[in-house]
């Protein structure tokens, strides 16, 4: 699972470049609010192993109006901080990485 460069955003964090983004469009159950935000990251240059958080928050384009606070570049770091500290290798290329925060 690549991240798609359209729409991405940069993140420096602790000198490494990243790029992360949220789906655009939610799932039927994000939609409904009856699954939370994900959002992916990934190496910017030389993109590996995905990172896939997921966040006890509603996607901000539910259908029924639940609260949703939006995603913010230190929460994207602080995830990054944690999964590595976990385990997880951006630079081996292999299967998704998640990490929970709900």
């Amino acid at each position: 699972m690549a991240v798609p460069r359209k729409g991405s955003r940069r993140l420096n964090v602790e000198g490494v470049a990243y790029r992360w983004r949220v789906r655009g469009r939610p799932t039927y159950e994000q939609g409904l609010a009856m699954s939370p935000l994900t959002y992916a990251v990934e190496l910017a240059e030389a993109p590996g192993s995905t990172l896939v958080v997921t966040t006890g928050r509603a996607h901000p384009g539910n259908w029924i109006g639940a609260p949703a606070d939006p995603v913010l570049p230190s929460q994207v770091a602080a995830a990054v901080l944690a999964a590595l500290a976990r385990g997880w290798a951006p630079h081996r290329p292999g299967s998704a990485f998640h990490l929970d925060q709900l």
